[in-house]
């Protein structure tokens, strides 16, 4: 389905006006896009983009060049908020942030966010992501209900960030009874602590993430993945037996309130413009997107880097940021009560 809209989206966007075409190309030629990663460079969602950045100018009316910077801060929240409000709202800006940017004026401290993310130029997501917990082999816990009550020591990052939200979200749900270290600035950060020993773990970081930049450690047994996070498991890490945090839910309560955190994962690595870009620009910026994705030469450069790709469109990502928005406000209150929000 997702490759039939792909290639829906592309046919629509080559059956364009030729005027509208030449128009977005004259913008385009010669220009730099700025490509602005939410979070430190050296992590996951830093690889991801600056995978795309490197395809994605081609598929661009125009040609433009694509620079990479880094706005690490808030778990994006600093980045989304800046590309929404002071970055140039033509389509020269694009933000690659974390999902939870798209939902944390839901479920985050309330006049916190100054932007409204329905309103937001979604032009993709790169993959449905799946989050996971891990922990040292040597903080002799082996299953989900030890990791839970064994005082683990979790690394995280700010309030918005997943490695700070669901680990809260665990503790209010579940009882699991943490020691979370926040104000790692990204995965990155929070992986180095756990190597050098100052925390014991963490839960909200992408096992793309994982089995790619720490392949290391699975392989010599030096971390133990305690439970997946999402709304859907991997079948790889079924096989060995990681359980499902979602399933662990005994009540309808407890099951829509690890929805409202656990759905944007849909759209796990999300690419952003500001509000109010020209029409022809959106559709330009979203088409490249989905043929980068598709490229030949992308896919086995993910392929080399073990980095999974399964892309979804910007109106698919809309909508699923819609379907969150029209969750019950009950749902939304308990979730936002969760991560203890105020």
């Amino acid at each position: 389905m997702k490759g039939f809209m792909a290639a829906g989206l592309a046919l629509l966007w080559a059956a364009a006006p030729a005027g509208a075409q030449e128009s977005v190309a004259n913008f385009y030629r010669g220009k730099t896009i700025q490509m602005i990663v939410g979070s430190s460079a050296g992590g996951g969602y830093d690889l991801y983009a600056r995978l795309a950045a490197r395809y994605m100018g081609k598929y661009i009316p125009g040609s433009p060049n694509i620079v990479v910077s880094n706005m690490a801060g808030a778990a994006s929240i600093v980045a989304t908020q800046h590309i929404a409000i002071a970055a140039p709202k033509d389509g020269s800006v694009i933000g690659a942030i974390f999902p939870g940017a798209l939902v944390e004026q839901l479920i985050g401290d309330k006049g916190k966010v100054k932007y409204d993310a329905r309103k937001l130029t979604q032009i993709g997501s790169a993959n449905n992501e799946l989050y996971v917990c891990i922990v040292r082999a040597d903080a002799g816990v082996k299953s989900f209900e030890e990791f839970l009550k064994g005082n683990i020591l979790i690394g995280a990052s700010a309030a918005g960030g997943s490695t700070r939200d669901f680990p809260l979200l665990l503790t209010s749900v579940f009882g699991a009874n943490f020691k979370i270290v926040s104000g790692y600035p990204g995965s990155n950060e929070i992986l180095l602590a756990i190597e050098k020993g100052e925390v014991q773990g963490t839960c909200g970081v992408g096992w793309s993430t994982i089995s790619v930049q720490r392949a290391q450690w699975l392989r010599d047994g030096f971390i133990k993945i305690m439970a997946q996070e999402g709304m859907r498991s991997n079948p790889e890490l079924d096989k060995q037996g990681v359980p499902l945090a979602y399933s662990f839910a005994k009540t309808p309560e407890q099951q829509q309130v690890m929805q409202v955190h656990y759905e944007p994962l849909t759209f796990g690595r999300p690419f952003i413009a500001a509000p109010d870009v020209p029409t022809d620009r959106v559709e330009a910026l979203q088409s490249a997107f989905m043929k980068a994705m598709n490229d030949p030469e992308l896919r086995a450069e993910a392929d080399r880097l073990k980095l999974d790709i399964s892309p979804a469109s910007g109106k698919e990502v809309a909508a699923i940021v819609e379907k969150i928005f029209a969750l019950p406000p009950s749902a939304i209150e308990a979730a936002r009560a969760a991560i203890g929000s105020k």
